[in-house]
């Protein structure tokens, strides 16, 4: 751990259990943590939601993949950053719906294309309005998805797109992705990426970490969120 200075670390699956609050035991490391290194938050979500997730741990917070960013004071967080792109929903619900014809994705509840106030969008396979068992039960191993994730990627060239939650591409507009959104923070507080280690868990292919695990940052790499302590028990020695 020689020469690191901060931690960046991805949320769901990570520190937490997909959009459930902060547990008291990963919470604990992170208090440890802050003593010795700058902690950094870099989130696919909102920084407000993710905030509100982490239930209020003093941390920056870099959201929408770099979108957003916000930094902590007196027990709040301040907005600094709020990038909006525009969608162009006419061509995308086009692209959307060619590729639900051809592999069968046809029935679905709620609305087709899910847009995001930033500028990012979402192709829900099974709909906005999905029943949740649906969802955990459509692509669990993410295979269906990654099988496609070329071809879905190769229709969104103006997006980075990611195999996201259990039943969804997420994609956000490029050059916005989680190694953009780190390196624009390295480069605004003059540090290095050898000093920086991410810490993550969506590191496979379509994943939204993946820009950064086929980076030059330091990554660490963790499967289960309850692994965390053990996991990072290394920075605290």
């Amino acid at each position: 751990m020689k020469g690191i200075k901060v931690i960046a670390l991805d949320m769901d699956g990570t520190l937490t259990q997909h959009k459930t609050p902060l547990c008291p035991e990963n919470r604990a490391v992170l208090e440890k943590l802050s003593k010795k290194y700058r902690l950094i938050m870099v989130g696919a979500g909102m920084c407000r939601r993710i905030f509100n997730q982490l239930e209020k741990f003093p941390i920056d917070i870099i959201g929408n993949y770099g979108l957003q960013y916000a930094e902590y004071e007196n027990g709040d967080i301040k907005i600094i950053r709020d990038e909006v792109f525009t969608a162009d929903r006419p061509a995308i619900e086009k692209k959307v719906t060619m590729l639900r014809e051809k592999y069968g994705f046809t029935q679905f509840r709620g609305d087709n294309v899910e847009y995001h106030a930033a500028g990012c969008v979402t192709f829900p396979i099974l709909g906005t309005k999905a029943i949740q068992e649906d969802k955990l039960a459509f692509d669990p191993d993410r295979r269906k998805r990654r099988a496609i994730y070329r071809e879905v990627v190769e229709a969104f060239s103006d997006y980075n797109v990611f195999v996201g939650g259990s039943s969804s591409f997420d994609m956000a507009p490029k050059p916005y992705n989680k190694y953009y959104a780190l390196d624009i923070f390295c480069k605004e507080n003059d540090y290095k990426h050898s000093e920086v280690a991410f810490v993550g868990d969506d590191y496979g292919t379509g994943g939204n970490d993946e820009s950064v695990y086929n980076s030059d940052f330091n990554f660490v790499t963790i499967d289960n969120y309850l692994d965390f302590p053990k996991v990072m028990a290394p920075f605290l020695e």
